[in-house]
């Protein structure tokens, strides 16, 4: 070959190389966002289904040990509560301590139900979210929130009463924001049907028309939530190297968003945050589940 033909030889081939190294590339980075999708939406599919078998387990009773002629105290603390853009102690007594918001203004959602069978370990049929049994004579406690691991990162938990002390375990990782609507039957008396979906500072409004004491207790509008709207957005691991068009998520639709923009975190927006974390897979879940 003479030195024009080896020259123009080694300038087809790099061509070929380069355009070659350019698709797997492409093909590469393809395959790692769907890797990442499918970690996303199996753990969001996860964390949906836990929270709302415990939303469905909210308010059970063991009437095996309780004389069901006695009826129900209605002084009986109210078996769901929450707060708005906040997180939780590990350690402290069910949601008292609040601490300052850890995610987009994530919310915390407490969720309480009797055990059944006997103590220690009870009869298997009741379990609280870690899948720990609840015996009989005793409160089981369901609570969820967001709170950072020792990376950073933050992730949805689940959070217990255990023997002696409280524990918590992660759920899923990844989360931009956890948030919670209370579908409250408003009617006097009640009928058992929802009037309006309302966030947990809501709820505690309407209650600020009964005092302090035994009448809040008796009357409190969290005896009156009769299922829960359960909204989640969470992100991949890693920066997608796909272009794309920056996205705006509302978890309970826009119109929500747009009539309630003090409800802090049900409107994510990735050009609000970090540029690390704006080109992120991303997707968000939502489910309704209701009460005993």
């Amino acid at each position: 070959m003479t030195i024009p033909e080896l020259m123009i030889a080694l300038t087809i081939g790099a061509v070929v190389t380069l355009g070659a190294g350019s698709l797997l590339g492409i093909a590469n980075a393809s395959y790692a966002a769907q890797l990442d999708a499918a970690a996303v939406d199996d753990g969001g599919r996860y964390a949906l289904d836990l929270v709302a078998r415990a939303v469905r387990q909210a308010g059970l009773r063991d009437w095996e040990s309780i004389d069901p002629a006695a009826g129900v105290d209605p002084l009986a603390p109210s078996r769901i509560a929450g707060l708005d853009a906040h997180s939780v102690a590990k350690a402290a007594s069910g949601i008292d301590g609040p601490l300052p918001d850890a995610a987009n203004g994530s919310d915390v959602l407490a969720l309480r139900y009797h055990g059944a069978g006997a103590a220690p370990d009870g009869d298997g049929s009741v379990v609280n979210c870690a899948g720990f049994p609840v015996h009989a004579g005793e409160d089981g406690w369901s609570i969820f929130y967001v709170a950072k691991n020792t990376q950073g990162e933050a992730e949805l938990r689940c959070k217990y009463r255990g023997t002696s002390t409280w524990g918590a375990d992660a759920v899923v990782a990844g989360v931009d924001t956890f948030q919670v609507l209370y579908a409250v039957d408003t009617d006097a008396p009640a009928d058992g049907v929802a009037n309006a979906y309302l966030n947990a500072s809501a709820v505690d409004a309407l209650d600020a028309a009964y005092l302090p004491g035994p009448d809040r207790q008796e009357h409190t509008h969290w005896k009156r939530v009769v299922a829960v709207r359960i909204a989640l957005v969470l992100h991949g691991a890693r920066p997608s190297a796909l272009v794309r068009e920056l996205q705006t998520y509302d978890a309970f639709g826009a119109p929500y968003s747009d009539a309630n923009g003090g409800d802090a975190g049900t409107q994510l927006r990735e050009a609000a945050l970090a540029p690390g974390m704006r080109l992120r897979e991303r997707r968000q879940f939502a489910t309704t589940a209701r009460l005993r």
